[in-house]
C-alpha cells in the first residue's frame, strides 16, 4: 500500500494551509499525500453550484485545483486528489485509516474566543484512529526548519509536532510520535511536566514527599525516567525538561507560544456519550497559536496527553490523587 498522510479539504482558506502543511510533512516522510474532498448529492444544488456544471463535476474540480496549487510549490512530491461521495465525517475517518496522518484546517478568530473547531472537525479528531494535525491560517514555516522551493517564501506556504508522556505510564504512541517529529525537522524537543501538590489526606501516610522542593525532584526524576530509552533511541534530539507546579492546560497553552507544533493525547475509550476530547487536548486545540496534534493511544489511566512545546498528561492516583501531567514541544534550535 501507498504511503501516504492525507488532508481534508472544502475550498476553504484553512483547507489550503493545511494541505500545504500536509505536503510539507509527507516530504519529510518519504511519502505521498492525499487531498480528500467529501461532497453529498442534494436534489436542488446549492446556489455556489454554476448553472453550467454538476455537483459532481464542482466536487471534482476542488482536489485537482489544490492539488495543482500543491505541485507547484513541492514539485517532487506525488499527489492524489479524490472527490468523495459522502458525509465529510464519514469520508475523513475512513481516510484516516489508511493514512499515517491526517490534516485539517483550524479557523482562528483570535483573542480571548480562541480557535474554532467547526463540528466536522472536532468530532474527526476525537474519533480518528490515527494522529490528526490542526492547523492555522497564516501560519509560518520559518519554525519548521523546512526549506522553501525555488522562488516561494517560507511565509507564502504555511507548520510541527507536540507529544504527551506519562511518567507512571508512559505511552509509546505519544512519545515516538514527539521525538519523531523533532527528528526529521532537525528541531529540539521540548518536555514540560505540571504536577500538584497532593492533598493533606494523601500525604498524612507519608507516601508521598509533601514539600516543594521534594516534590519537584521526584516528579524531575519520574519525568528522566519516562524518557531515558528515547532519548537513546533519538540521540540526535535535543531534549529540555521542565517541571513545574500549576495546572496541565495552562502551562501548556504557555509553553505553545514560539512552538513549532504542539502535540496532545486522546485515550481510546467510549462513554455513554461517545467518545470526546480530554481538557488539556480540547485547551490546545482551541488556544495554542501553532499546528496541534492529537495522537491516540491506548494507555489507561484517566487523562489525555500532549505533545510539540507541551506535553500533559494526568498520573496516578496513587501518587497523591492528584492529577501529574506533563508536555513536550518542538522548538528552533
Amino acid at each position: 500500500m501507498l504511503r501516504h498522510v492525507t488532508a481534508g479539504i472544502d475550498d476553504s482558506p484553512e483547507s489550503l494551509a493545511a494541505a500545504h502543511w500536509a505536503a510539507r510533512e509527507a516530504t519529510r516522510r518519504g511519502a505521498a499525500l492525499c487531498l480528500v474532498h467529501a461532497w453529498e448529492w442534494y436534489p436542488r444544488p446549492a446556489p455556489t453550484v454554476p448553472a453550467d456544471m454538476s455537483e459532481r463535476a464542482l466536487a471534482e474540480d476542488l482536489p485537482e485545483r489544490t492539488a495543482n496549487s500543491v505541485r507547484a510549490a513541492h514539485p517532487g512530491l506525488q499527489v492524489i486528489g479524490q472527490a468523495l461521495a459522502d458525509s465529510p465525517i464519514s469520508a475523513l475517518l475512513k481516510a484516516a485509516e489508511q493514512a499515517e496522518l491526517l490534516v485539517l484546517g483550524s479557523r482562528g478568530v483570535g483573542g480571548v474566543a480562541g480557535f474554532l473547531m467547526g463540528s466536522v472537525s472536532q468530532r474527526v479528531v476525537s474519533r480518528a484512529p490515527r494522529p490528526v494535525v490542526l492547523v492555522r491560517v497564516g501560519g509560518s514555516t520559518v519554525n519548521e526548519h523546512f526549506p522553501a522551493p525555488d522562488g516561494i517564501s517560507p511565509d507564502e506556504i504555511p507548520g510541527i509536532p507536540y507529544r504527551d508522556v506519562d511518567t507512571g505510564r508512559p505511552c509509546d504512541e505519544l512519545i515516538e510520535f514527539a521525538f519523531d517529529a523533532a527528528g526529521r525537522r532537525g528541531s529540539s524537543l521540548r518536555v514540560i511536566h505540571a504536577f500538584s501538590r497532593p492533598p493533606d489526606f494523601a500525604a498524612a501516610d507519608r507516601i508521598v514527599p509533601v514539600s516543594g522542593p521534594e516534590l519537584r525532584a521526584e516528579q524531575e526524576r519520574a519525568v528522566a525516567a519516562a524518557l531515558r530509552a528515547w532519548c537513546k533511541k533519538f540521540p540526535e534530539v535535543a531534549v529540555t525538561e521542565s517541571v513545574n507546579e500549576g495546572r496541565a492546560a495552562d502551562e501548556l497553552i504557555s509553553a505553545s507560544a514560539g512552538a513549532a507544533l504542539v502535540v496532545v493525547g486522546r485515550r481510546i475509550r467510549e462513554s455513554r456519550l461517545g467518545t470526546h476530547l480530554g481538557p488539556v487536548a480540547h485547551a490546545a486545540l482551541h488556544h495554542a497559536p501553532c499546528p496541534v496534534a492529537v495522537v491516540p493511544h491506548a494507555c489507561t489511566g484517566d487523562g489525555d496527553g500532549s505533545v510539540d512545546l507541551v506535553h500533559v498528561r494526568r498520573g496516578r492516583p496513587g501518587l497523591g490523587g492528584r492529577a501529574r501531567r506533563r508536555g513536550a514541544n518542538l522548538t528552533r534550535r
